[in-house]
């Protein structure tokens, strides 16, 4: 990657060093509006944010005079930089300019600043106070107020919910361009974002939320630019590109989670978590159980029946857990965990098949309800006993 990015500045002119607040306007071919933008954002951060500011402009690839306008900007302004990138990217930009600035808080915003500035404080404040690790403009948040079509509030409202369906994504709106990150967080963070693109702040908030770092999100005004060159077609296909490459890193443990997470102070779910989530999978593999040892007892005896349902789901249930409850990623030790798993297993069919023993002891033939009722009470005993033998033993170096 070819990058030439010193910042330029005029002889003699004063610089600020060390900002509290950096804020980076990407661009690409604005030679027209980008003198109105930094001027209406200097104004603003000049009368009201009381910590020393920068605006730098980061110009990605632009073939018109936007390098020049930057250039001039940053000999107007003592607060005004700008770097020119070789490469076109909006991602590759700010991640360019955030890795290398000093500034406390790291923040972006769109040059159509279509997002109203009176939401720029409330983004920044948690991040200067250290109470939050990122914080990011919602027009999907309760609060917002958003002037746009209904063409583009159905593409943001239904790819919004594409990343709640494939990602777990719980933030409300991932593309706003209003959003800003601490610098500390940036350095560990960033270096996992692969993205240069529009998918970038994307794959930034999913990895964040994945490290269990903390996001603010804050409703905003926004007003749809008519004049928008985003082809929607190209960043849609880029986004599902994006997607799926994510979800593959995520589920194979190719993407160091846990090394973030620790950098970042964040342990994993202590014993109430990991019971939340286990009770979850229980539930889902019981119903499973039950539904499976009906189909097959309608064809065989019900020891066999019991014996095929609990070991088919056991092994999905020791797979899901391993992931969903316990945190292990990649196949690293799979093999070793499921051969642990049906150990556990053993001690659940004891469980369970001495119960129906017990029951046909008792009596000769049994409803079928009342099978199905003794097998609900031992599962929940085995249930139990799997938990405590997953955690204390199965996957006790994650726990």
């Amino acid at each position: 990657m070819s990058l030439s990015a010193l910042p330029s500045q005029e002889a003699g002119a004063p610089r600020v060093l060390a900002p509290v607040l950096d804020v980076v306007i990407p661009v690409h071919n604005e030679e027209a509006g980008l003198e109105s933008c930094v001027h209406r954002l200097h104004a603003y951060l000049t009368a009201n944010l009381p910590y020393p500011f920068r605006i730098t402009i980061a110009d990605n690839a632009s073939t018109d005079t936007t390098a020049s306008v930057a250039r001039m900007l940053a000999g107007r302004y003592a607060e005004v930089e700008s770097a020119h990138l070789t490469e076109k990217g909006r991602g590759r930009a700010l991640k360019h300019v955030w890795t290398r600035s000093d500034a406390a808080v790291l923040a972006y915003m769109d040059v159509d600043l279509a997002t109203d500035l009176g939401a720029l404080l409330p983004l920044v404040a948690p991040l200067i106070s250290g109470h939050s690790d990122l914080a990011i403009g919602s027009r999907l948040a309760r609060g917002s107020r958003v002037v746009r079509g209904p063409k583009r509030e159905f593409i943001s409202r239904g790819y919004n919910l594409l990343l709640r369906g494939t990602l777990a994504a719980r933030f409300s709106d991932a593309q706003c361009g209003f959003k800003a990150i601490r610098s500390d967080v940036a350095a560990r963070l960033l270096p996992m974002v692969e993205d240069t693109g529009w998918f970038f702040d994307t794959e930034m908030l999913v990895l964040a939320q994945r490290a269990g770092l903390r996001i603010h999100e804050v409703p905003v005004d926004w007003v749809d630019d008519p004049d928008s060159r985003v082809d929607i077609m190209t960043t849609a296909i880029a986004d599902l590109r994006g997607i799926a490459r994510v979800m593959r890193g995520l589920s194979t443990g190719r993407i160091p989670l846990a090394t973030l997470r620790e950098q970042a102070g964040r342990k994993p779910a202590g014993l109430t978590g990991q019971l939340i989530r286990f009770a979850g999978v229980g539930i889902a593999s019981t119903l499973a159980y039950l539904l499976l040892y009906a189909l097959l007892r309608t064809g065989i005896g019900p020891q066999w029946a019991n014996l095929v349902a609990l070991l088919v789901t056991a092994v999905a249930n020791t797979a899901v857990n391993r992931r969903v409850t316990f945190g292990v990623r990649g196949t690293g030790g799979a093999w070793r965990h499921q051969a642990q798993g049906l150990v556990v297993f053993g001690i659940g069919l004891a469980l369970t098949s001495g119960s129906l023993t017990l029951l046909h002891m008792v009596t000769a033939q049994p409803p079928r309800v009342a099978e199905l009722v003794v097998l609900v009470l031992a599962n929940l005993v085995a249930t139990a006993t799997r938990f405590l033998l997953l955690r204390v033993w199965v996957f006790r170096a994650r726990t």
